[in-house]
Order: structure tokens, then sequence, then C-alpha cells
């Protein structure tokens, strides 16, 4: 099959890209399985698996998908007509309640529900990627994951469960504590480091001594690249039952409450949870090939003449800005 990957980033990955890893690990198993991958991105991409050819932003996307493309797989909404079959990912959380396309794919069952629809896809990494964890080191503080300057991911949250413990400190993995608009902000408190935006070798290292991850979040979480990594390197989850969570995160590798105090209790109690338990788990579940096949099958469905929603997915609006967090 000859597969053609859109996105308007540029490729291989740099930094964080949650979208731009998704998409590179996701062609890199499809070439894998034997299918002909070619990316149509940015300028500046370039890949030693696949064909990649550059977005000209004159053009209409309809307009620059090669011959000989069996399916086109978009990663973000579109705004045109496509003659050749076609699925577009949803990769996050949209505003507005414009109708999306009868085949759109969402990242998680919750994220799907949500816009009435029941197509999704997991994201999954290559974890061949990354370094094979160290389960049985001695693990010192917890981290929390994500771009701290998004409120809805509520590093404040955070902060304020590992005040709630005696003694656990935490890293803040994805911003500042100085703001040059807004000043020194969320706490001065010792127990809290903030180790700016993080990735490579350092996010590896800095995993790797985590107790677990700290993940109070306020909004739908679509999916959660950070939850799986994080249980990767054996390290279990405390957060919040909204979104993805509850999909992602059972009883064995977390907990999930909107209670700050009960999320410091589980903290303190980190080690009932089995870091080994943690990493076979996110390794087994969240992997490129599960996704690769997964995403495959719906493929088959769009060659086959199905679309992959009854009416156009639209999304159900959300009355409050944040969610509930005591």
């Amino acid at each position: 099959m000859n597969v053609l990957i859109v996105d308007h980033s540029r490729i291989p990955p740099l930094n964080y890209g949650g979208t731009e890893r998704v998409i590179w690990f996701l062609g890199k198993e499809l070439s894998k399985l034997g299918h002909k991958v070619t990316y149509l991105v940015n300028k500046g991409s370039h890949c030693d698996f696949a064909e990649v050819l550059f977005i000209d932003r004159g053009k209409p996307l309809s307009q620059q998908i090669p011959e000989g493309t069996d399916i086109a797989h978009f990663n973000s909404p579109l705004n045109e007509s496509v003659s050749i079959p076609y699925v577009v990912t949803i990769h996050g959380n949209l505003s507005g309640s414009a109708e999306l396309d009868r085949n759109a794919i969402f990242i998680s069952k919750s994220h799907a529900e949500r816009h009435g629809s029941s197509s999704f896809v997991y994201n999954g990494i290559d974890w061949s990627f990354y370094p094979k964890p160290q389960l049985t080191n001695t693990r010192r503080y917890f981290h929390f994951l994500g771009n701290a300057a998004w409120r809805v991911k509520n590093v404040k949250g955070a902060i304020q469960v590992i005040k709630a413990t005696q003694n656990e400190t935490l890293k803040v993995l994805g911003g500042n504590r100085l703001n040059f608009k807004m000043g020194f902000r969320f706490t001065l408190s010792r127990r809290i480091e903030f180790e700016g935006m993080v990735a490579g070798e350092k996010k590896i290292n800095l995993l790797q001594g985590s107790k677990g991850l700290v993940f109070p979040v306020r909004w739908h979480e679509p999916f959660g690249l950070a939850v799986i990594e994080s249980l990767f390197m054996g390290c279990p989850v405390f957060g919040t039952p909204y979104g993805s969570l509850p999909e992602l995160v059972n009883n064995d590798v977390g907990f999930l409450s909107n209670n700050h105090q009960s999320l410091a209790e589980q903290v303190e109690n980190c080690q009932q949870f089995d870091r080994g338990k943690c990493y076979q788990y996110a390794s087994e579940l969240f992997n490129s090939r599960k996704m690769a096949l997964a995403y495959l099958a719906k493929y088959e469905q769009v060659l086959n003449g199905n679309q992959l929603n009854e009416s156009k997915p639209k999304l159900k609006q959300q009355t409050a800005k944040f969610l509930e967090w005591d």
C-alpha cells in the first residue's frame, strides 16, 4: 500500500513534538510492515525510511498528493475535498462547534465520544527509541511533564499535591519558574524545581530518577503521551479522572482523583505500585506497532468504500473552562 502522511510540521521531531513524534513512529512502523510511506510536510524535513515532499503553501493540499497514492492520512482538520481515499486524525482538543470530516479518527475513546464518534486509534511509541528503564534504582522525586504555561495542565495543582505531602519533592518538566511578564510564578518552595522545556536524553534521565508522574489536568486530555512515557519509565501516574486518563491509568499503574489531598496520600504511598508493571503495561499496550496495525484497519475500511463515522463528528461543548479541582 502507498500511504501519504500529511502534516504541517517538520520531521524528524525536534524537542518534544507530540504529533510529529506520532507520525514519525507511525510511518516507520508502516514501512517495516512493507508499505511505501511518503511524507508531505514542512520544508527542512528529512527521513531515512520514507520519501519526503515539502508542502507548497500556495497550493491546496489535494493538489499536492503524488500519483500512485492509495490513501492519504491527514493530521489536522481538512477544509477541502480530496479525490482519493483518505483519513483525518484529530490530535488535540478543538474549540468551536464546526463539523469534522466523516473519516475523522480521534486518539482515545473519550476523545471520540466527546465528538459523537466511536472512531479512534490510541497513540503509540517506538519504545526501541528509548533506553530500557532502570526499575530498581533509587528514585528521589516526582515529576510533572507538560506545558506549564497552559493553565489546563494545572502545574499549580501538581505543586499543591506535593506541598500537601510531608517531604516529597517535584521537578517540573516543561516550564520555568521565572517568566519575564509575570515575574516569579507558581511557588517559591524549595521542594519544587523547574527544569524548563526538556527533551531527549535529559528528559529520559529525569524520568529515570522519578517516583511518579503528578498530572492533575483540568481539561479532557485527548490522549497523554506524557502518561505513557512516564509509565514506560516505571513511573506510576497520579492524575485527574478526565478525558483519556481513565482509559490509560488503571489501579495497577496509578491513581486518579480531582482532590489534591487524596492524590497526596497516594503519592506518599507510591511504593504500592510496581515499577515493572508500569513498564510492561505501557510497552505492551501503547507501542507503535499496535498503533500502525490499528490505522491499517481504518485504511482498509475507507479503501473498501466505507466512511468511519455515520455522520460528521461535532464537539459537544463543555460549559466550564476548567474542570473541577479541589
